[in-house]
């Protein structure tokens, strides 16, 4: 497919690839799949194969013909002509496997995964320098937004993915993350809410967080498990 720069789109170039990512994958017969910018519905053709129902969205006039012509012949395939940050969050169960524009990933994570109700699990081809801010024991940088998942989900680069796997070529490295649902939270629903206003207040606030934890490191620096152990003990503060 001719690149759309509008759209930011890279499209991954072979079924095989898509199948060995999907494999890498949680996804199952029984599965609800959103694939998030369908494009020209390579990834969609396989994942109905794999699971019971997918639906495709897709924004792009010209490439949504192509995702209608190509994907025909899978009665389980359901095409969403719809932007992507304005379809509905789905009900039930449910989960997503998408190649989006690099640009909309962060978005992604923030409307569906804070939303009512989350995917089960989400598997998002992506920069590789956004997923590693998203790991939360790794000894390196964390982003906010990585922290604020951390109670309730886990994260994963499940496989690196070569330039060459994309037409055309991204600039950039690209992995396929994962983040799944943990089957027993790390703080209780009602708790939340403070948790992420917590988190909020110390990394726009960075000399406060120097003076919380006694010495000058940044925020983005403390593993997920620290960041629990700061708030449960200033939480039982406020509560003394």
């Amino acid at each position: 497919m001719k690149r759309l720069d509008e759209y930011e789109q890279h499209f991954l170039r072979s079924p095989k690839v898509v199948a060995e990512l999907i494999g890498h994958s949680t996804i199952r017969k029984n599965d609800i799949v959103y694939d998030l910018g369908a494009g020209s519905g390579i990834i969609s053709s396989v994942l109905a194969r794999r699971c019971r129902q997918v639906f495709a969205v897709e924004i792009e006039p010209k490439t949504i013909e192509l995702l209608r012509q190509n994907t025909k012949e899978s009665e389980n395939i359901a095409i969403i002509k719809s932007d992507i940050m304005k379809l509905p969050v789905p009900d039930g169960s449910y989960k997503i496997f998408a190649n989006p524009p690099f640009s909309l990933s962060s978005n992604i994570i923030e409307r569906f995964l804070f939303s009512n109700n989350p995917p089960k699990a989400t598997y998002l081809v992506v920069q590789r320098q956004f997923a590693r801010k998203l790991m939360l024991e790794a000894n390196h940088f964390t982003s906010q937004l990585g922290m604020s998942l951390g109670p309730i989900f886990s994260t994963r680069i499940r496989k690196p993915l070569r330039k060459t796997d994309f037409f055309p070529h991204p600039a950039v490295d690209t992995v396929l993350l994962e983040i799944k649902r943990r089957e027993e939270p790390l703080l209780p629903a009602s708790q939340l809410s403070n948790y992420y206003e917590y988190i909020n207040y110390y990394f726009t606030h960075p000399p406060e967080f120097y003076a919380r934890i006694g010495k000058q490191i940044k925020p983005s620096s403390l593993k997920l498990s620290e960041w629990l152990k700061l708030f449960v003990a200033d939480a039982g503060d406020r509560h003394e």
